[in-house]
């Protein structure tokens, strides 16, 4: 059987069914795992999709965004393993910006309990910041129900107010060529914006956000250290382009 048949057979698996097994491709086309596991290598250089471990899974499209609902309940055991971790390297006495999302927002409870400021976009850490008795600024700007994140030009023009020691992100994608990656593209102004005020800025990211590729970026890898709890495939691709922290789940 020829490559493109191969990929086409490849493709059309992952459009019925959202991931499939390496096994599962080997028994379909007859080929040996030596060469399924060249073609996955090829197809996700083109970014077709997305190598997991035993398989592949097809990539998001670009502006699909998941509510706050759907990713709340997502990945959940790494998501406050990755935020704990985050948690740990705030500091007695810094400033510093929580960005609107599920995973910064279980960084709260792992907070210290000394003297910290917080500023944030992101409504559902207010109840959190409060019970915590943390000193908290929300920026201005508009809100965007689907992910409850304050953005637009009223927002940007608030967060220019502050600087920060560090900043805390959120991201729906991490791919070691285009960067860290959003679907909304005010959303991702805001991010670029609170890395640039920062001094040091973390972005959070469970393993499978790691190769996705959403609509809008907001940071080149080295513009950040990456907070995850594997990179697994293509580990030395990211690990040449940024720091990267490695979490235990």
């Amino acid at each position: 059987m020829l490559t493109e048949e191969r990929y086409s057979i490849i493709l059309a698996k992952l459009k019925s069914f959202e991931t499939v097994k390496i096994q599962e491709l080997i028994d379909i086309t007859g080929a040996s795992e030596s060469t399924i596991r060249r073609d996955l290598t090829e197809l996700e250089k083109k970014k077709f999709i997305k190598r997991i471990h035993g398989g592949a899974r097809r990539m998001e499209r670009k502006m699909d965004e998941p509510g706050m609902e759907e990713k709340s309940v997502k990945n959940l055991q790494q998501k406050q393993r990755i935020a704990q971790e985050a948690a740990r390297l705030v500091e007695e006495g810094d400033c510093i910006f929580i960005d609107a999302g599920s995973t910064t927002s279980h960084m709260i409870p792992y907070l210290p309990d000394q003297e910290i400021i917080v500023v944030t976009n992101g409504l559902m850490h207010i109840e959190a910041l409060m019970k915590k008795g943390i000193r908290t600024y929300l920026t201005g700007g508009i809100i965007k129900p689907k992910t409850n994140a304050l953005i637009g030009r009223g927002a940007i023009d608030s967060l220019n107010g502050y600087r920060f020691d560090k900043a805390f992100m959120g991201t729906n994608g991490v791919h070691y060529e285009s960067g860290y990656t959003t679907p909304d593209p005010e959303e991702a102004q805001m991010k670029a914006a609170a890395i640039s005020l920062s001094r040091e800025a973390f972005v959070l990211a469970d393993s499978e956000k790691i190769g996705e590729i959403a609509f809008a970026r907001f940071g080149e890898l080295n513009e950040a250290v990456l907070i995850t709890e594997t990179l697994e495939e293509n580990a030395a691709l990211y690990k040449n382009q940024t720091s990267v922290k490695e979490v235990e789940i």
